[in-house]
């Protein structure tokens, strides 16, 4: 038996192995793990609480169990009799590792929160809420006139703000004479809709709240609004743990298929985490949850089902059938979200099994459908979806880009959170990088920058990083078109070395060593050609072969450098100055809908004229994505982009042969001797 055993940290992602009896502590330390402990790993602090999870987990070839870490001590077992440590959590410092595990380690016990970049974004919005407020005064009891009170409210409402007459729930019918005693007669009725009663209150209530999200595969966005301004009053925002069952949708899909009760775990956790972000941002604004009267959501197909406990399973195999694709509203309640007893959750629609709520709320931010121009509109995340066209017609795609651009499956990667490098420049004539980290504002060759980024350290790349890296060692000739790492001709460096059978480039050496790797470079080439083939093919059926105006959506989009995208081959060749970041665009249009009722009714008018590309069923699609693994494409000569950027011309293959192999070709003759 091997006295190594896997251990995987979840929201970041980083893992490693580790010796038998390790303690947590100890292995998120050596994995760069953000996990606060301030006592010394004494058991003291409690900062170091942790969530092991039980389940087989076989895109990362782990099969985690609780037993796998060692028994409770004492101090745990003291903390628990205190109420200090939470229900199945354990303390880092004390549990030690047995076997192999998956760590969630929650987001209280991280020293630095995870940088989420999905940042409200200013948008002129008409505020006509779907939930109002209506004060009225009822008249007093009349023997001659026997009415209920119930139909008085609902005739003042008729009289006073010309309403139909409103249905009314039972458990608010039960409160309007309690109100009614309490206030001289003056009652205030929250509407939904127009068509029902929600909510009574006593007296005047000037103020309505509701909630606007964004549900992503990687990260959960709210916008607290109130719904009579419209102003934001406060965010919120979490990493989705449903990471820990699988970093892309399609591992969420298998682990429900493989895991007995696996569905349930997912909704359960996403569901967790709306009441969490939801007190959050209550009490950042100074609120109480039952103000919050309405919330729309917006989602990709998967975790739309999940959310609504509807089996995700149809979503993971073709056809690809949704259960449903209309606006969906239920009562916060029905999915254990406790915000006001009768609050309501809008759920955008979903266009197609692979494109979700988010393309619709994307759309309904930036309308394509009113432009003249060819808009193309990028949300990058472990699915790209894809939206072009303009007032005449739009098209919509979803391309399997996978999780490397969020730092995944990259050898240094994880996701943006302090100490991450997110900005990088390779000297073309000593091949030498400076880089910068997020949580610190100067570059690496400042003096200063290792005082300055003490209290953050460089624990590894995030996706805006590697995008940049992997540019910058194209210009630099360091990887030529076809992707491949190697020794640059005329360049005395040992940044670049052979790594096993292939090369690597040494970005960082320090506490840790963070290498750009040849298999590396492979995963952001396969994801970047996902996407650019899914444009390619909606450009097709377009019948165009260029677009006027780029957008990149999300908090992919909102960090990313687009020149280095473009450099990358990520996106078709446009002008430089008509291509940039649209921001968190599909929480845009949950802020929309839940602020502009109309909008609502007009999506549900122009989604069912998007034409739907289903990827993966087109034939050309292969060879458009062969095309695409290049750099910046094997056809496509970007001449938009040549005007500012030199790109390397592409080596003759004997060259590259010569630049790449000769040193392995000569020692594999040695050994063959």
């Amino acid at each position: 038996m091997s006295d190594e055993v896997s251990i995987l940290f979840m929201p970041s992602g980083l893992r490693g192995r580790v010796q038998i009896g390790t303690s947590v502590l100890q292995a998120a330390q050596r994995l760069g793990v953000d996990l606060e402990s301030i006592c010394g790993g004494q058991g003291k602090c409690r900062k170091c609480q942790v969530l092991p999870q039980e389940g087989d987990f076989p895109k990362h070839g782990i099969i985690s169990r609780l037993e796998h870490l060692s028994e409770f001590t004492e101090t745990e077992r003291h903390h628990q009799a205190k109420n200090r440590l939470k229900e199945g959590r354990r303390l880092g410092c004390n549990a030690r590792i047995l076997g192999d595990l998956v760590i969630d380690v929650p987001e209280e016990s991280q020293h630095h929160a995870h940088h989420i970049s999905k940042a409200v974004t200013a948008y002129d919005i008409q505020v006509q809420p779907a939930l109002r407020l209506y004060t009225v005064t009822l008249p007093e009891p009349d023997m001659h006139s026997p009415l209920s009170d119930k139909r008085r409210l609902q005739q003042a409402l008729v009289q006073d703000f010309d309403l139909p007459t409103l249905d009314c729930e039972m458990s608010q019918i039960r409160l309007i004479q309690k109100a009614l005693e309490k206030s001289g007669r003056c009652i205030t009725a929250a509407v939904y809709q127009h068509q029902q009663i929600i909510g009574i209150w006593p007296g005047e209530k000037k103020k309505a709240y509701g909630l606007a999200v964004d549900l992503g595969s990687t990260t959960i966005a709210a916008q607290l609004c109130d719904l009579d301004s419209g102003e934001v009053i406060a965010t919120a925002d979490t990493m989705n743990p449903q990471i820990r069952f699988g970093e892309d949708l399609m591992s969420r899909v298998s682990y429900v298929m493989m895991n007995e009760g696996g569905d349930v775990a997912l909704t359960t956790v996403v569901r967790e985490a709306f009441n969490l972000l939801a007190k959050r941002a209550a009490k950042s604004a100074g609120i109480a949850l039952d103000e919050i009267l309405d919330m729309t959501v917006v989602a990709n197909p998967i975790m739309h089902h999940l959310f609504l406990g509807i089996d995700p399973t149809p979503l993971g195999t073709a056809p690809f059938t949704l259960a449903t694709d209309q606006t969906t509203v239920v009562r916060a309640a029905d999915l254990d979200i406790y915000l006001h007893p009768e609050s309501r959750i809008c759920i955008l629609p979903c266009i197609a099994g692979h494109i979700g709520a988010d393309t619709a709320g994307m759309i309904l931010a930036e309308r394509p459908d009113l432009a003249e121009e060819y808009v193309l509109l990028v949300d990058v995340g472990t699915n790209a979806e894809i939206v072009l066209g303009n007032r005449n017609r739009l098209l919509a795609a979803s391309s399997p880009t996978g999780p490397a651009f969020e730092g995944a499956q990259i050898s240094a990667g994880q996701r943006a959170a302090p100490g991450a490098i997110e900005r990088v420049r390779i000297d073309p004539e000593t091949l030498e990088p400076k880089f910068r980290v997020i949580g610190c504002e100067v570059w690496s060759d400042d003096p200063e920058f290792a005082q300055k980024s003490a209290n953050v350290g460089v624990s590894g790349i995030c996706g805006s990083g590697i995008i940049e890296v992997i540019a910058e060692m194209f210009l630099a000739g360091i990887i030529d078109q076809d992707g491949v790492i190697g020794l640059v001709e005329g360049k005395d460096s040992s940044r670049v070395a052979l790594d096993g059978r292939t090369y690597s480039y040494l970005l960082y050496e320090g506490d840790k060593t963070l290498r750009v790797t040849q298999n590396d470079v492979r995963a952001i080439q396969l994801g970047k050609a996902a996407l650019h083939a899914g444009t390619r093919l909606l450009f097709d059926r377009m019948g165009i072969t260029k677009v006027d105006r780029i957008g990149f959506a999300g908090a992919f989009g909102s960090h990313i450098d687009v020149k280095y995208a473009m450099v990358l081959g990520l996106i078709p060749d446009c002008k430089l100055e008509n291509v940039g970041s649209v921001g968190n665009a599909a929480g845009t249009g949950a802020r929309i809908a839940l602020l502009n009722m109309p909008s609502r009714i007009e999506i549900g008018e122009i989604l069912p004229k998007v034409e739907k590309i289903e990827t993966a069923l087109e034939p050309k699609f292969q060879d458009y994505f062969i095309e695409a693994m290049a750099l910046p494409h094997k056809v496509d000569k970007y001449e938009e982009l040549s005007k500012v950027v030199k790109i390397p011309p592409p080596k003759p293959k004997a060259e590259s042969d010569r630049a790449n192999g000769s040193k392995r070709k000569s020692r594999r003759r040695r050994r063959r001797v």
